[in-house]
């Protein structure tokens, strides 16, 4: 992504925060204190930061993206925030987490504009504890059925969805 569209994209993130908070998508999804959270294609930090706040001390929060200008910014506002339980990772696929270390992985806004789905989905499920849960937004997405990818992949199951997101846990034995 060239920085002028990830600047853009920062920006309109920013309005659609201002206007419309990531917290109450971040408590539907089940975020608690003491969690472990991968946000995956975390972009400018949207839901990072919240989740962050959420997770509190005894929690962590691993934030990966694909862009560079992504990362810096959360490690950015993470400081200028006082957040320390904020881990960022650059990557394209692989996050580098032991298996079976997070209790929810994030995938807001990001599914649609993966070109290969089922390797990410892959890696999350590797990394979500048999009893984790994968969330999945819908906001703007062009290709709907996207949001169902992880269904048909064989690797998740819908558990609930609400009102903001989709929730997925692991198909066990896969």
């Amino acid at each position: 992504m060239p920085s002028l569209h990830f600047h853009v994209m920062s920006g309109l993130m920013s309005i659609r925060d201002a206007l419309s908070p990531r917290r109450p998508v971040l408590e539907e999804a089940g975020l608690a204190p003491g969690m472990t959270v991968l946000d995956y294609g975390c972009g400018p930090g949207s839901y990072t930061m919240v989740a962050a706040e959420m997770v509190g001390p005894t929690g962590r929060v691993y934030a990966a993206d694909i862009h560079p200008m992504a990362i810096e910014r959360i490690e950015r506002r993470a400081s200028k925030r006082g957040l320390d339980n904020i881990t960022t990772i650059q990557t394209d696929r692989d996050t580098g987490l032991p298996g079976g270390s997070v209790d929810m992985a994030l995938m807001y806004d990001v599914l649609q504009l993966l070109s290969e789905p089922r390797s990410v989905l892959e890696e999350v499920h590797r990394v979500l504890r048999p009893d984790g849960v994968l969330s999945i937004s819908w906001h703007d997405v062009p290709k709907v059925e996207r949001l169902f990818e992880p269904m048909r992949e064989g690797l998740f199951e819908l558990r609930k969805r609400g009102r903001h997101c989709l929730n997925y846990v692991p198909t066990p034995g896969q």
